[in-house]
This record gives C-alpha cells, sequence and structure tokens, in this order.
C-alpha cells in the first residue's frame, strides 16, 4: 500500500471517527460523549479509535475545531471583501446564521455548555476577545471602520462586537427551537436582524 493511500484512508477513518462523535454530541450532549460510544457507533473496537486520536479530549477538540471552521469560513469568504463594510457585515450576519442553522443540535449542545473545554472555543465575552477569536475579530474589524471618523474607545467598539454577537446567538437559539416558523417568514427575521437590527449597533453611541 502507497504512503498517499494510507494517508487516506487514515485521513477517512479520522472523519468517521469525528462525524460519530458529532452526531453524539447533538443528539445526547456534549457531556455524554465517549470513546465508548464511538467505538460502537462506528463498530470498531475502542482500542481501534486510540490508534487515530490520543484521548476524548483530543476528539472533542477536533470536533470543536471543525466546528468553528464552519462559521469561520462563513464570515470570512473571500466574496465578502469586495463589499462595503456595512454590506459585509450584513452578509457576515446572515452567513453566521446560516452556518449555525445548517447544524443545529450540535452548535446548541456545543455553544450552550459550560464546561472548562467547551468555554476554550466558545467563550467571547472576555476582554481583548476581537484579538483572539478570528470570528469575533472579523467583526470587530468591521465596527472599526463604519466608525472610523467618530474617534470611538476601542474598547466601546468591542463590546458592541461582542453585543450584536451575543444578540446573533440568541436570534439562532430562537430559531432552532421554533420549528414552527415558515422559511418565509424565517428569512424575513434574518433578514431584518442583519439590514437593520445589526447595522443600527453598529454606529456606536459616542456618549456610551
Amino acid at each position: 500500500m502507497t504512503t498517499s493511500r494510507r494517508d487516506r484512508e487514515k485521513e477517512k477513518m479520522k472523519e468517521l471517527i469525528l462525524d460519530a462523535a458529532s452526531n453524539i454530541i447533538a443528539n445526547d450532549g456534549l457531556d455524554k460523549l465517549s470513546i465508548r460510544k464511538i467505538a460502537a457507533k462506528i463498530e470498531y473496537s475502542p482500542s481501534i479509535i486510540y490508534h487515530y486520536f490520543q484521548d476524548k479530549d483530543e476528539i472533542m477538540d477536533s470536533v470543536m475545531q471543525r466546528g468553528y471552521q464552519k462559521i469561520l469560513q462563513a464570515v470570512s469568504s473571500a466574496k465578502l471583501k469586495s463589499l462595503s463594510c456595512e454590506d459585509r457585515l450584513k452578509e457576515m450576519t446572515r452567513s453566521y446564521i446560516t452556518a449555525a442553522l445548517s447544524m443545529p443540535d450540535e452548535f446548541m449542545s456545543v455553544q450552550l455548555n459550560s464546561s472548562k473545554d467547551a468555554l476554550t472555543h466558545t467563550s467571547s465575552l472576555f476582554k481583548g476577545a476581537s484579538k483572539e477569536k478570528p470570528a469575533l475579530a472579523s467583526l470587530y474589524i468591521c465596527l472599526t471602520e463604519i466608525n472610523k471618523d467618530r474617534n470611538i474607545d476601542e474598547d466601546i467598539l468591542e463590546m458592541t462586537a461582542q453585543m450584536i454577537a451575543v444578540s446573533t446567538f440568541g436570534l439562532i437559539l430562537k430559531l432552532i427551537a421554533e420549528k414552527n416558523i415558515d422559511e418565509k417568514q424565517r428569512q424575513s427575521l434574518i433578514d431584518f436582524f442583519a439590514d437593520e437590527t445589526v447595522i443600527k449597533m453598529a454606529y456606536v453611541n459616542k456618549a456610551m
């Protein structure tokens, strides 16, 4: 077997493990994830999994990194770079919501988990988060551009970015929870939030 074929098969097996872990997290919650459950789901012995991952923590870390990458890709795609800062902010908001809604159970299970491991990936309200969290950094940069002539304190801009992120998170949770909303109403809410609510929040009041 050639090295490239071995590498492909190794990656395929790792993806199988991560897909199973994601499914368990989505259905049972992050706290219920275990090597034994993953092994049962993919119909291999637990010992096989240790050939690909050191332990459950590494699997959990990989799953959460993969989920975060989906969000990050949604808010930093190349097509957004050519837009004005306002339009970029609107599309970033829509893209983030769409990405989250594409994996609702996993999103809720991870984002609502308060364990130390989960918060390593999901926390965004601490001071300086806009410099450490790429998705929040993209939002912060937009706000900086929008308010560039208004001499707004950096801490205020960061808190505004955090509040927009929290508000977006709240809308996502309600859209996930209220499954009876028809698609037209769902899209209207997303568009109104992105085009009106977020933009109004983006223009920071200097009196704050």
